[in-house]
């Protein structure tokens, strides 16, 4: 049986549909006319006891589907017998078969069930109208002639009901298909948000916690060495170890969302560089030699710059054994250029396997700028961050 029209249907189900709950106020008009028009009192009765039996049937089918009595078939089946035996009480009730006909598709499942049905109403109108007739070979004849184009309409109608189911099923499972997909299109966007989220994590921390408690384990191994040779120089090592852990202890908040921004605190690059800068020389004692312009720049460009200034410093204590470091910071159209050099070992630079010079590639990457890392055993090493910078609007 076919269901009722849902959104999303094509218009030939809707039309079905619209039929067969037409096709009942047609006959309650009619049989209401039929009431109080001037047929016999017997014909009367029975027109009505045949049209309230087939709405009682009609009625269990639409109400309980699931129930076995009548069923559609046996529905259709009382349908049929009952238009023929309408067509025999009174004159006109043929034409209740081109009313009724859209519940001959509704009420089968197969095309094949739908002409059969469709031709048992036929016949029962046909058969019905002649022997009201006379039963006369051309009164059959002329019923047949009469019925045949109504029954053609629904051989028609059984043929184009599938197709327009197969366009609604299709349509269903394309609507199911872009439903699967833009799911599978949320979830990997989540999961590619959460592992962007973790890298930009792991870079944050590596480049903030891990190289301040790097710092730190470096100078409390310093002090404890020196504190019964120099005491001066293992206080003023604890008292780096001691701004290391508040600077550290500020990035933390910063991690887990307790403050606001950046713990970078705010002011000119230059001068941001130069206070980590003079840092480094105070916890190493290694020559800097520094060239910082004064770039104007907007606070994520500068935490940019920083980072990787930290990170090439870091790497430079940890691995170069260097005794000399240069930093140079330019501006150029369109950019700005930092440049870090060392005369240390040096390394070979397609085998380094570090995550900070990767996570310094991305970070700048973020801001359409690179990083190119040069390099030898023996030969010190030069690390150059290029990075954008976007001219601030003027303010009239």
């Amino acid at each position: 049986m076919l269901q009722r029209p849902q959104r999303g249907d094509p218009l030939w189900i809707w039309v079905l549909h619209g039929w067969e709950a037409l096709s009942w106020g047609l006959v309650a008009l009619v049989t209401l006319v039929t009431m109080a028009g001037g047929s016999p009192g017997d014909r009367k009765l029975g027109i009505l006891a045949l049209t309230l039996l087939i709405a009682a049937c009609y009625a269990r089918v639409r109400l309980r589907p699931e129930s076995r009595v009548p069923g559609p078939y046996g529905y259709l089946s009382v349908l049929a017998a009952g238009l023929g035996l309408l067509a025999h009480l009174g004159d006109g009730f043929g034409a209740l078969y081109t009313v009724m006909l859209a519940q001959f598709i509704v009420f089968v499942d197969s095309p094949r069930g739908a002409v059969l049905f469709a031709g048992l109403g036929a016949l029962g109108i046909t058969v019905g109208g002649s022997l009201r007739e006379g039963g006369r070979p051309e009164d059959f004849l002329h019923n047949a002639l009469s019925s045949l184009p109504v029954w053609a309409v629904a051989v028609l109608m059984a043929v184009l009901t599938p197709r327009a189911l197969a366009q609604r099923d299709e349509r269903a499972a394309l609507r199911a298909e872009l439903q699967s997909t833009q799911l599978e299109l949320a979830e990997s966007q989540k999961r590619r948000g959460a592992a962007e989220e973790r890298e930009r994590l792991a870079r944050e921390i590596h480049d903030t916690l891990a190289q301040g408690f790097a710092s730190i384990i470096v100078l409390a191994e310093a002090a404890r060495a020196q504190l019964a040779a120099d005491p001066a120089r293992s206080a003023q090592q604890l008292q780096s170890i001691e701004q290391t852990a508040r600077e550290n202890l500020a990035e933390a908040r910063v991690l887990v969302g307790s403050a606001p921004s950046s713990g970078v605190a705010a002011g000119s690059v230059a001068a941001t560089l130069r206070r980590t800068l003079d840092r480094f020389t105070e916890d190493t004692g290694l020559t800097v030699t520094a060239e910082l312009a004064d770039i104007d720049c907007d606070q994520p460009t500068r935490v940019a710059l920083l980072r990787c200034t930290q990170e090439s410093l870091a790497n430079i204590r940890k691995h170069a054994a260097a005794t000399t470091v240069g930093v140079v910071l330019t501006a150029h159209p369109g950019g700005a250029e930092l440049e870090i050099t060392d005369d240390g070992r040096g390394f070979v630079v397609a085998e380094s396997r570090g995550f900070g010079l990767d996570g310094m590639r991305r970070r700048l990457a973020e801001f359409g700028g690179g990083l190119t890392v040069t390099s030898s055993l023996g030969d010190g090493t030069r690390v150059l961050a290029t990075i954008p910078l976007h001219e601030r609007p003027q303010v009239p």
